[in-house]
């Protein structure tokens, strides 16, 4: 991959909204037919590369992606958006020269005390995680890899209580999912094979309970996060699910 990302509808959850947990995303919103956006393309490609990561470029192309530009409520372009922690923070639309848009993404950029918290997240172990914790106790990167640690440990009520301290994110369902359900394997971020294999009997025996059920829908809802979006039988019963409620 070079200094950016295309983007696609199919792709902006994991590319975007995912990837911004991590790090700030810059989506730049484009088309081929658009001037100026190709005079930006260049200058906003140099200026996120020279961040050696700390923020990163998305590229989506407005006319293949219809979706994204409705999500985005583009009108004009080039448009650009910085999104961080799943939410849009700043926005420009045109063409600006390169002092403004470096302004744009150095405001970006984490400061000194983000940075120590972000090594101390990397390191990735209790005392770690407590540590930038106790700089920033609210710090979703911590929260959720002090639960996924949990989860590996089988805290798994703790790794519960980790999470409910933060608002929802695709992330932290996934983790809540594999912390409720006991399915997280010996990483505390991947289920377990185990449980794996044997979960389409679990959901056959829970779907005809989901509907009267609180406790089996939730567990049921939890099975298909733990299964993930790009198993193949998520969809379907994603689909029996919603028959089996409406």
């Amino acid at each position: 991959m070079g200094s950016y990302v295309d983007v696609t509808d199919a792709t902006f959850e994991e590319e975007i909204l995912r990837r911004s947990q991590q790090v700030p995303v810059v989506v730049d919103l484009w088309a081929d037919w658009c001037g100026p956006c190709k005079v930006l393309g260049p200058i906003i490609e140099k200026v996120v590369a020279e961040t050696n990561g700390e923020v990163v470029l998305a590229k989506v192309d407005t006319e293949r992606n219809p979706q994204l530009s409705a999500m985005f409520q583009v009108q004009s372009i080039p448009a650009v958006h910085a999104v961080r922690n799943g939410r849009v923070v700043d926005s420009f639309v045109g063409a600006l020269p390169e002092a403004a848009v470096r302004a744009f993404v150095d405001a970006l950029r984490p400061t000194e005390e983000e940075r120590r918290i972000a090594a101390l997240v990397a390191e990735g172990n209790e005392a770690s995680l407590r540590m930038a914790l106790s700089v920033d106790p609210d710090n979703e990167a911590a929260i959720v890899a002090l639960a996924e640690l949990y989860v590996a440990e089988r805290r798994n009520d703790e790794a519960l209580e980790m999470l409910a301290k933060i608002p929802e994110t695709p992330e932290t369902r996934r983790v809540a999912a594999l912390a409720r359900t006991g399915a997280g394997s010996s990483d505390g971020v991947s289920a377990d094979p185990a449980v794996l294999d044997g979960i389409e009997a679990k959901l056959e025996d829970l779907l005809p309970r989901v509907k009267g059920d609180d406790d089996a829908r939730q567990e049921f809802v939890d099975l298909l996060e733990v299964m993930g979006p790009d198993d193949p039988r998520t969809a379907e019963y994603r689909r029996l699910l919603t028959k089996q409620l409406y």
